[in-house]
């Protein structure tokens, strides 16, 4: 089963609007009932059975079940009955709420930490439409049940074959958007090694490097603006909270950051795109952002946004046929790519000179060179079988090493950012 998501700007009327952000308020209500009674079942398991809490009490029956998933369900029927407020909701849209908030519940129980939070007012922006009955999108509108059809900007059509099974409202920076869930049913099988390899290192001072020499300056899309986002903050921290003026100072900032998020995810899916214009299988290292973003340069690695980045250079290769694979990145800006000697070098020298064989070159390279290299040892050690094999200087069986150069690059390069 091949699954695709496809995200598509929607226009909304006033009326139409009003009545998605009361559907989301009502959900947000939704969501911290059924959280407020699972947080209490566990307040009162705190405390042991011969004794009591001193800060809380609560009192409750000691047969009570835990307020499960489907118990929580089959209380919504009567929940409206009480609450005629919730009838205005579809009711698999109110079912979504609940079963969003078990996943999540799931998700703690898994991990030991990250228990759901209550949801405070406005932080409630999606609804979920899970079935239809028919297709729900033309080439001018998506249907919605209760609210009728809202206009839509289909620039991509939803491929042949492929059947709309859910649709998700999403609320960004006062824009709406529509998330379409499309199936068809086709097993397609994971690319396999093949054609001409590409090792790829990302970096602060060098967003993009290539095994091939080709080098990418990184954009920096929130410092660009970070000074105009500081005077609207500024503006927004002077504004009296929930008044007209701070809401509306309040989306120039949404925007703003929207902005952001929008040009860096686009440069991403562009250098994504030329990577795969000039390779047939992309190597990347196996690393963990995370730490990196929570060091002292934070927020220049934030606003590189790498692991999203990697995310994405892996669904597009997925998606033009090319394989994509991680390797260790331990030691592959202190290796020499020719010999494989050890060249011990500080962060600021940013030139690899190996005393072993003489090669020289710039270090971001020689580092993407060793990530290939890598590689390709990676897919021959597992066995790996494709249709056309490059490289084989490094692959086991060769009976005298031979140079790098011996696997040459295409004549086509990345595009380069104008910065």
């Amino acid at each position: 089963m091949l699954t695709i998501t496809h995200r598509y700007r929607i226009y909304p009327d006033f009326t139409q609007e009003q009545t998605l952000i009361e559907w989301m308020e009502v959900c947000r209500s939704a969501f911290n009932y059924a959280l407020r009674e699972i947080k209490d079942w566990c307040d009162s398991r705190k405390c042991l059975i011969d004794r009591c809490s001193l800060e809380k009490e609560y009192i409750l029956s000691p047969e009570l079940k835990f307020p499960g998933e489907i118990q929580q369900l089959n209380n919504l029927p009567k929940a409206k009955k009480e609450f005629p407020r919730l009838s205005e909701v579809p009711s698999q849209v109110l079912q979504q709420v609940i079963k969003q908030l078990h996943v999540g519940w799931k998700y703690f129980q898994e991990r030991g930490f990250g228990f759901p939070r209550f949801k405070k007012y406005g932080q409630f922006k999606s609804l979920l439409f899970p079935q239809f009955k028919e297709n729900p999108v033309t080439n001018l509108h998506v249907k919605l049940p209760k609210i009728g059809a809202i206009p839509i900007n289909l620039h991509r059509p939803i491929p042949a074959g492929f059947v709309v099974k859910q649709v998700r409202i999403l609320r960004k920076a006062n824009k709406w958007y529509a998330s379409i869930y499309a199936q068809c049913d086709v097993s397609v099988p994971d690319p396999a090694p093949h054609g001409h390899p590409i090792g790829v290192d990302i970096g602060l001072e060098k967003f993009l490097a290539t095994s091939d020499g080709v080098l990418v300056k990184p954009p920096k899309f929130f410092k660009q603006l970070q000074s105009r986002l500081k005077v609207l903050q500024r503006r927004l921290a002077r504004r009296k909270k929930r008044s007209k003026n701070s809401e509306k100072q309040r989306m120039k900032v949404a925007r703003l950051h929207h902005q952001i998020d929008n040009t860096r995810k686009d440069f991403h899916y562009k250098q994504a795109h030329a990577l795969c214009d000039v390779g047939d299988m992309v190597f990347m290292e196996d690393l963990d952002y995370r730490t990196s973003a929570k060091g002292i340069f934070g927020k220049h690695m934030l606003d590189a946004a790498f692991g999203q980045f990697r995310a994405i250079v892996k669904y597009v290769c997925w998606k033009r046929g090319k394989f994509f694979s991680e390797v260790d990145a331990r030691g592959t800006s202190q290796e020499c790519p020719e010999c494989r000697g050890e060249v011990r070098k500080d962060l600021k020298v940013r030139v690899h000179d190996c005393p072993h064989c003489g090669y020289q070159t710039d270090r971001d390279v020689a580092a993407c060179q060793n990530i290939r290299n890598r590689g390709i040892r990676l897919i021959s050690t597992l066995g790996h079988s494709g249709t056309e094999t490059a490289c084989a200087d490094d692959l086991p069986g060769a009976d005298e090493r031979q140079s790098r150069q011996v696997s040459q690059s295409r004549k086509r390069t990345t595009r380069k950012s104008k910065a």
